[in-house]
């Protein structure tokens, strides 16, 4: 796995936040205190934060170069390039907050890793799509050829359950987002392979169809809206993606000012004019 991690210094500000807020901290400055000191960290401190690249990066650069310095909040990110160092960071306290994933995926990876990591606030949705370099429908896939899907739990779960909705595949009755390769009923001949996300989109050479998450899609220069053979309905979609901390900093009043300023109306006219559709707003409580 290659990660590729780039930390930008944002805008330092000057201004403490005058919010009432108990909070923790994290230990990966040794002048802040961790999560489990139960001390609050200076409002003007830094807030350093993991993301994607795209679009959760750029979201935050939005915030960074639009919004924080006024509002008071010494904004940094940390680029990470898969889905796990970001969640390890946090719960280390390398980092304070990350900000790429959804709750199915934070579940399994908690469950798994023994980590303790919370969601904040909801920010936006990236539909998954079905791609491919020589097709230009989903039903011209035909017996023996092959689709990739990613190969972590529930990504791969919600790959099934894509091509189930659209009459790709059948699965097992009663089998939906937690789906595995063992529950599909009728492949129609088609061969799967499992990869790491982030490779999906170089694989299309390689494969006849390929199920991409949206971040991924967008870094491949891929415009989810017009060029998936078919993509995830936005409405009442659970993968809303979210910012997210360790357990016992969720009101670090810079983690709560980061929240509301992810869930402002510049942000969403950003999302929206940025990704004309390809990535939603989604904003709000996450799912428990």
């Amino acid at each position: 796995m290659r990660t590729s991690v780039r930390t930008t210094a944002l805008v330092s500000a000057a201004t403490a936040l005058a919010l009432a807020l108990t909070a923790c901290g994290t230990d990966s400055d040794p002048e802040t205190a961790d999560a489990d000191s139960g001390e609050t960290p200076a409002a003007s401190e830094p807030l350093t934060v993991a993301a994607n690249p795209v679009p959760h990066a750029a979201i935050l650069e939005f915030v960074r170069d639009n919004l924080a310095e006024e509002a008071g909040l010494d904004l940094r990110i940390q680029e990470f390039t898969d889905y796990v160092l970001p969640n390890t960071a946090v719960e280390s306290g390398e980092v304070d907050a990350n900000f790429f994933q959804h709750k199915p995926y934070l579940d399994d990876f908690n469950a798994n890793q023994g980590t303790h990591i919370v969601p904040v606030i909801n920010v936006h949705l990236e539909p998954l799509g079905l791609y491919s370099n020589t097709l230009t429908d989903a039903a011209e896939l035909a017996e023996g050829d092959t689709v990739a899907v990613p190969n972590d739990a529930t990504n791969e779960g919600r790959a099934l359950k894509l091509l189930a909705d659209n009459g790709v595949i059948e699965l097992n009755e009663g089998v939906g987002a937690d789906a595995t390769l063992a529950d599909i009923a009728d492949d129609r001949g088609l061969e799967f392979q499992e990869l790491e996300a982030a490779t999906l989109p170089r694989a299309l050479d390689d494969v006849d169809a390929a199920v991409i998450n949206g971040n991924y899609a967008l870094e491949a220069d891929l415009a989810p809206a017009e060029d998936a053979l078919v993509l995830e309905a936005a409405e009442g979609n659970p993968y809303a993606n979210f910012l997210a901390v360790k357990e016992g900093a969720e009101d670090d009043p810079r983690v709560q000012l980061l929240a509301e300023l992810l869930n402002s109306d510049e942000v969403r006219q950003f999302i929206e004019d940025t990704y004309d559709g390809s990535v939603v707003p989604a904003f709000g409580t996450p799912a428990a």
